[in-house]
């Protein structure tokens, strides 16, 4: 899966140094490290897994797909279902915009530039199956990283929610790899409570 062109790896190396700009650190086998780094790189490593035939632009879409996300805060949109929508929408443009300038920049052509671009905006999904790929990417990564913390801050009302909305947009093959995260006894009776 893995493309050695030195424009890929110059892309991938210039993703990387805009997401070592995160201010947020966490900590990693004693190693501290940008929020979005350490993100980018397990997004990498489950499409791996999702798709290991995974195309050039899918590979770009989805190491760019949080391309400096910090800089357009949650906390600057109305704390509502609408104002969650917007922010999303708008990140997604943001993202989309900036990772299309790096290709151009470090020689890609227009169409992938479109292609890496749109995917990161989720176009079509459920249509496109490179969008639906980066989509069980974004899910899975969360399954197993992230949904401990998540589960610590919510009542069992929204995340019985949430786990419903994140396997309905999966694949049946996203579905299937998320079976192979392993969590916890209650989170496990959770998402059980969730998809019965």
């Amino acid at each position: 899966m893995k493309h050695e062109s030195a424009r890929f790896q110059a892309a991938i190396e210039r993703f990387d140094a805009l997401h070592r700009e995160d201010p947020r650190l966490v900590e990693v086998e004693g190693q501290r490290i940008p929020y979005e780094q350490l993100y980018a790189r397990r997004m990498s490593e489950w499409l791996e897994r999702v798709a290991p035939e995974a195309s050039e632009a899918l590979q770009l879409a989805v190491r760019a797909q949080h391309l400096q996300r910090w800089r357009i805060p949650r906390d600057d949109y109305p704390r509502d279902r609408p104002g969650y929508l917007a922010w999303r929408r708008d990140l997604g443009r943001q993202q989309a915009d900036q990772a299309a300038t790096v290709l151009a920049e470090v020689g890609y052509d227009n169409e992938v530039c479109e292609r890496v671009a749109a995917l990161i905006r989720k176009e079509n999904l459920r249509r496109d199956a490179e969008t639906q790929a980066l989509e069980d990417t974004a899910c899975l990564v969360f399954l197993q990283y992230y949904f401990a913390d998540f589960a610590s801050e919510h009542d069992e009302a929204k995340l019985l929610r949430i786990v419903r909305k994140t396997w309905n947009k999966m694949s049946p093959r996203g579905q299937a790899l998320a079976a192979t995260i392993p969590l916890s006894a209650s989170h496990q009776a959770l998402v059980q409570r969730a998809l019965a």
